[in-house]
């Protein structure tokens, strides 16, 4: 979980308006939370380079489709995504600000029919629909630990059918076991916050169920305090 400085309460349940409640935050923290981030934006490429290598050496001119989960105001993750012109993102946020401001930066790029090759797609990922077999790669940093655990659980099992044969899941999990963990002033006065987790032996498992391999599953992060569960996957090539 985040360690920013805040009122903490772990035993709290999960709240009913919890979807709500995130965007709100969002939309009245993205400028603090866009600065505050700026500190992960290495180990995000870091990671997001680690499948991108495999997928444009496999497919060098065909298009790839990739979806984003949590993609903020598009920096840096959809905007290295879209330096590839062969790369279509979707880019999903539950921030209206956040989607905002990705349109801003993102469709002004000088890349190369950036325009054509963006759909930016507002609201909760848990609502998102793909046909079964229709992506290359789906991403989520610091996404899917914002939902209840069991949504993560159905999350990953939407995400694997999704996928394409031999293509790949990357995201960050709680590396600790937590059915709820509420922040009420997270990053400011209107920071709220929620997470949640099955910790790492547990979401390793739930990964391979949904017929995905995992090719890495290790605890990294920015410092000793911001520990994740870094997942690669990759499902079946038949």
């Amino acid at each position: 979980m985040a360690s920013t400085t805040s009122d903490s309460n772990p035993a709290q349940a999960v709240p009913s308006d919890l979807k709500d409640r995130l965007k709100a935050s969002y939309d009245a923290i993205a400028p603090e939370y866009n600065e505050w981030t700026v500190r992960h934006h290495a180990q995000r490429l870091q990671y997001l380079e680690k499948i991108l290598a495999p997928l444009l050496d496999s497919n060098p001119s065909g298009q790839l489709r990739v979806l984003e989960l949590g993609c903020g105001s598009g920096v840096p993750v959809t905007e290295k995504l879209l330096s590839y012109a062969n790369v279509h993102v979707t880019a999903n946020d539950i921030s209206t600000a956040q989607i905002e401001l990705a349109r801003a930066h993102l469709l002004g790029s000088a890349e190369a029919n950036a325009s054509e090759r963006l759909d930016l797609v507002e609201g909760d990922m848990t609502k998102l629909e793909f046909p079964d077999g229709s992506l290359d790669a789906v991403v989520a940093f610091y996404s899917i630990i914002h939902l209840p655990r069991e949504e993560q659980t159905e999350m990953i099992g939407k995400i694997a059918r999704w996928l394409k044969p031999g293509g790949y899941f990357l995201a960050n999990f709680s590396q600790g076991e937590a059915e709820s963990v509420v922040m009420d002033k997270w990053l400011g006065e209107k920071g709220w916050a929620f997470w949640s987790g099955w910790g790492k032996e547990a979401t390793l498992k739930i990964v391979e169920e949904a017929g995905l391999h995992v090719e890495l599953g290790e605890v990294s992060g920015h410092d000793t305090k911001e520990l994740f569960l870094w997942v690669i996957a990759k499902r079946a090539d038949h």
